[in-house]
């Protein structure tokens, strides 16, 4: 049985996203509550690339409000740090849904619900929010998206926005690399384990402006003027990734779960057919970054995209400055994970992961889940013990345990 995963290019979002919907099947929704997950977890407008265009949003709505649903409501849980209405204000939604009447929800405003998760590679239960059954519909609308830890995030990921608050950071903090073969991680088993549970019925794929590099949260925008929809979340990342550059078997929480799935890539039917002329490849995350930031030596060992966030946009936003530290020591030092182990004498510690080291470091530690990149550079500053250039015009950004 065929697939049918719809692809659309333009510059327009709403009608874009509209052009795709309209080649699938009408979705069975006469009647039923439907909740839209999009992707709002940071505090960034869409611009951006990192959070789902307001446009794409409303074409999803006004698609749903004909094929006659009975309620409709937009919902997120972000991560630590950033408040949800604040979110949605910034990245745009807040307009759009009240144009239409649409609630805004907070999965976190109410107590979460266990899930169990039969036969988990890496967890056997997760803390989802309490508004997964209030719906009977629920679509998955994420940003195209490269990932620091994952090569990409797609709409199996972005369901990590419907786990209960700290929920989301536990993922990258799993110890288990015995269960893991070459070129897994903890984190992708995570995600396979999840979608086990939390699968949704429908996607809309926002690659109007999607995000290469340093995703999810610190790279550049993308964009590629994209729109990928399908009733089946699997299929549309498996495109997605295609219409992105990269081989969806060479992202193992895919790879995994169509294992696990007994999916057949065959069965995608790509409408269009010539959909490889839609192709728009995305510069991948970059293994080592130090070499963007001359004097800075980064040693990362098993770190979350968190405190990776806030390290690069610590880095793009006060590298510059960096010139007294780097006269008086040499190198910048910085280290983050929960794997470091060896590091020299006055390394910058991020992140609450390394506070294990804090006895041999001391002050060298910047606290936070994640800190905030004021936090480090508060922290240089510290270190240098000496006059610093001005500071104005620096704005301090709020990052995440990006998902």
């Amino acid at each position: 049985m065929k697939i049918p995963v719809s692809i659309a290019k333009g510059k327009k979002p709403y009608e874009t996203t509209y052009k795709a919907l309209l080649k699938l099947p009408q979705p069975s929704v006469k009647g039923l509550r439907v909740l839209l997950k999009p992707n709002v977890s940071r505090l960034l407008p869409y611009t951006q690339g990192a959070t789902t265009h307001p446009q794409v949003l409303a074409a999803a709505i006004d698609y749903f409000k004909e094929c006659g649903a009975a309620e409709i409501a937009v919902g997120e849980s972000p991560i630590s740090g950033v408040s949800v209405p604040e979110a949605y204000v910034i990245c745009g939604i807040d307009e759009i849904a009240a144009s239409r009447k649409v609630p805004l929800l907070d999965f976190d405003s109410e107590p979460y619900q266990i899930l169990k998760i039969p036969n988990g590679q890496v967890i056997d239960q997760i803390k989802a929010t309490w508004f997964w059954e209030k719906f009977d519909f629920i679509v998955s609308i994420p940003v195209m998206k490269t990932h620091m830890h994952t090569g990409a995030t797609l709409s199996v990921k972005n369901m990590k926005g419907m786990l209960w608050r700290r929920q989301k950071a536990a993922f990258h903090m799993l110890n288990l690399p015995d269960r893991c073969t070459p070129g897994e991680k903890e984190l992708d088993l995570a995600i396979c384990d999840m979608a086990t549970v939390l699968y949704p019925h429908m996607v809309i794929i926002d690659g109007t402006i999607g995000m290469e590099g340093l995703g999810p949260g610190a790279g550049q925008p993308k964009g590629a003027g994209l729109i990928v929809a399908s009733h089946d979340a699997l299929a549309a990342d498996w495109t997605a990734s295609r219409l992105m550059g990269i081989n969806p078997e060479k992202i193992a929480h895919l790879r995994l779960l169509a294992e696990k799935k007994s999916f057949d890539p065959k069965t995608i039917q790509c409408l269009p057919r010539d959909f490889d002329k839609m192709v728009t490849p995305f510069l991948s995350p970059p293994e080592n970054v130090s070499f963007r930031y001359p004097g800075v030596n980064v040693l990362d060992q098993e770190s979350c995209s968190a405190c990776q966030n806030t390290l690069y946009v610590f880095l793009e936003k006060y590298h510059h400055r960096l010139k007294p530290f780097l006269d008086k020591y040499g190198t910048l030092n910085i280290a983050l994970g929960k794997g470091v182990k060896e590091f020299p004498k006055e390394t910058i510690l991020i992140g609450n992961c390394c506070g294990n080291l804090k006895k041999t470091t001391e002050g060298n530690l910047v606290v936070g889940c994640p800190p905030t990149d004021g936090q480090i550079w508060d922290k240089i500053q510290e270190k240098q013990k000496c006059k610093e250039y001005p500071t104005q015009n620096i704005v301090e950004s709020k990052t995440d345990s990006g998902y």
